[in-house]
């Protein structure tokens, strides 16, 4: 079944969609559609879409599955390593091999349990094309080394950019906040690889004493948002705060990004946690929220779906339970927009679509996969 006769024959009007379940909720730029495609998910962690229309969904406790066109959920699919599913762990992110139509290549990140605690670590393996699709020639390229998580902050968003290098984001494992200063492990970076897991030599710290030559940049929290800017072709980071202190960042090569030591938020306590919020040598967000959103998953819109959204940056928001729309002005954040609030839902990824809609995934036991859209087309 194709989408378009899913949401109401392709005909977004409120009178139209009433028979499909859908809502209608009030937008800036006029009323959107929301459309549960997929339900009965055990907290869905990302979407990725793959060239046939279907969907990879991740599930935190350990499950791939495939979503077929008509909404309608595979098994669980084969092949997938043990992950520690505990707290925030479990299998998260999901992103195809630019030459996936080639290869059948997916990366997939997670929570690797080891004794005493877990760790995030990034697979590769191909998918395969058979009646009941599985993961064949699973393999770890990467493990995050430094002291182990007890069951919070593993970071886990994916990016592969042009030339096929892999940026992947680590948080700093909530209990040792200070690593995310030392350059010495992989706590609270940004790390770029290859596809074989191999270290680029144009990395920043690449052949330096002390320092791991994977990262990125560092300073990091818990980072759940990264995109690639279409037009600039810049790296877009979200990452959560404490109480307060979310942060929006474009990733620079070798750049800190200051946390603990600076930021705009306290610790769950109320104690202070930073020194300040500004200090030379370290980069300010350019975009921060008090209180915090808690956000997780983000993408450039550059369809023509949503004409007047185009090249906004849309952000899932947990605590907040709302779709946030980023309007951009070059490396500027000028203006917000909150959507979605009366779903009332976790939203932990936010993706578009071939169609050029949004596609969210909600985060909870009975968690959903909605698609987003105007409600009138034409």
């Amino acid at each position: 079944m194709r989408w378009s006769a899913m949401l109401c024959a392709g005909v977004f009007a409120s009178t139209g969609c009433a028979s499909t379940g859908a809502q209608i909720l009030p937008s800036s730029a006029g009323d959107l559609v929301v459309q549960t495609v997929a339900k009965g998910l055990d907290h869905p962690w990302a979407i990725a879409f793959l060239p046939d229309g279907r969907m990879l969904v991740t599930e935190r406790p350990g499950r791939m599955r495939i979503v077929a066109k008509d909404g309608g959920l595979s098994p669980a699919l084969s092949g997938v390593p043990k992950v520690f599913a505990a707290g925030q762990g479990g299998l998260l992110d999901v992103a195809l091999d630019r030459s996936f139509t080639q290869n059948r290549t997916i990366y997939f990140c997670y929570a690797e349990p080891v004794d005493g605690g877990a760790r995030t670590a990034l697979a590769r393996a191909r998918l395969s094309d058979e009646a009941t699709p599985r993961l064949d020639a699973v393999g770890v390229i990467f493990r995050q080394a430094g002291p182990l998580s007890s069951a919070n902050h593993f970071g886990c968003r994916i990016v592969q950019t042009p030339d096929d290098n892999l940026f992947l984001t680590l948080g700093e494992h909530f209990t040792t906040r200070d690593q995310a200063q030392n350059l010495g492990n992989d706590l609270g970076k940004i790390i770029r690889i290859r596809p074989d897991g191999s270290v680029p030599p144009d990395n920043p710290f690449a052949g330096k004493a002390g320092a791991k030559p994977e990262i990125w940049s560092y300073g990091h929290r818990n980072p759940q948002g990264l995109a690639l800017h279409p037009a600039t072709g810049k790296l877009w980071e979200h990452e959560h705060g404490p109480r307060g202190g979310d942060e929006v960042n474009i990733i620079e090569k070798g750049k800190n990004y200051g946390w603990p030591v600076i930021g705009y938020g306290i610790d769950y306590s109320g104690a202070k946690i930073h020194e300040s919020t500004h200090k030379p040598g370290m980069e300010q967000p350019l975009r921060y929220w008090v209180p915090s959103i808690a956000p997780s998953g983000m993408t450039f819109l550059t369809g023509d779906l949503f004409a007047a959204w185009r090249g906004n940056l849309f952000v899932g928001a947990l605590a907040g339970q709302t779709l946030v729309r980023l309007e951009v002005d070059g490396d500027k954040v000028v203006k917000e927009e909150r959507l979605l609030q009366q779903l009332r839902e976790r939203i932990r990824d936010v993706r578009q679509g071939p169609d050029g809609a949004l596609w969210l995934a909600t985060d909870s036991g009975s968690g959903r996969i909605l698609r987003l859209a105007p409600a009138k087309t034409g």
